[in-house]
């Protein structure tokens, strides 16, 4: 899995079919290796899960880095177009970064989120897109972007009401931009569990739930996640009909005759 890894992120293979992807900085090659390892996915690799983490050992992400931020402020201030047309640019800026960063939500095969010290603005958002999130005990998280003068706009907003199922808690956090620790997160339904300790416990954790999504049938985990996912954007009947449609699919495999005869025996 090397061969995944680029200046600022590493790919490593620490188990069977896990893969975990640790970050520095630079939300383009974020979005490009998780879209590489969708094709390579696609192309046959097996890959069944991956764990999210930070090469840095005290603190998960403070943010944008200065030089995407800087690139951003460039898009903003072009003096050699009319607001419209530099209007129009920004918004395209904006939405690859909104496809960069919530690349985990389209991946077929779950993405654990492990994070650790200070998760601040771009965290929130990197961690939102996610299927399941653990926290070291030392987590602290905010939702900064208030403090600069901005709405959050690349998926802290679109995801959270529905990931913790608390609007007045995702207004209160947004609205001030507070710090708020791994036990609200807990409590808020933002991360499912706390992870005593710091870095190398939550990774540890996040590796071995992996492991044990690894076992199972990667049919039913990819079927699960995307009906999940369809579900969160649906009505229940309309889940309710297309997961009948899936699963009439699904269903016609000598895997799960086999896992329901190893069950039953």
């Amino acid at each position: 899995m090397s061969k995944y890894s680029t200046t600022w992120l590493k790919v490593s293979e620490p188990v069977p079919h896990v893969v975990h992807v640790e970050l520095s900085r630079y939300w383009r090659e974020y979005g490009r290796t998780f879209e590489t390892l969708m094709r390579a996915h696609a192309a046959g690799e097996d890959i069944r899960a991956v764990v999210v983490s930070s090469a840095a050992s005290k603190i998960f992400t403070a943010g944008l880095d200065l030089k995407s931020a800087a690139g951003l402020a460039l898009v903003a201030s072009d003096t050699e177009h009319d607001r419209a047309r530099a209007s129009l640019a920004l918004r395209n800026t904006i939405l690859e970064f909104q496809t960069a960063i919530g690349s985990p939500d389209r991946c077929p095969f779950p993405v654990i989120a492990a994070v650790h010290g200070p998760v601040v603005g771009l965290g929130v958002d990197i961690i939102a897109a996610c299927d399941v999130r653990y926290a070291a005990s030392n987590a602290t998280f905010s939702i900064k972007e208030v403090d600069v003068g901005l709405a959050p706009d690349i998926g802290t907003l679109a995801h959270l009401p529905k990931v913790m199922g608390n609007l007045s808690a995702v207004r209160e956090l947004a609205y001030t931009g507070r710090f708020f620790s791994a036990a609200e997160a807990h409590s808020f339904g933002l991360v499912s569990k706390v992870v005593d300790g710091g870095h190398d416990g939550v990774v540890a954790a996040a590796l071995e739930l992996a492991r044990d999504i690894a076992t199972k049938s990667p049919v039913a985990v990819t079927g699960a996640k995307h009906l999940i996912n369809h579900a969160r954007d649906h009505s229940v009947e309309e889940n309710l009909s297309y997961t009948a449609t899936w699963n009439a699919a699904a269903l016609m495999t000598t895997v799960h005759m086999h896992h329901l005869s190893s069950y039953l025996s």
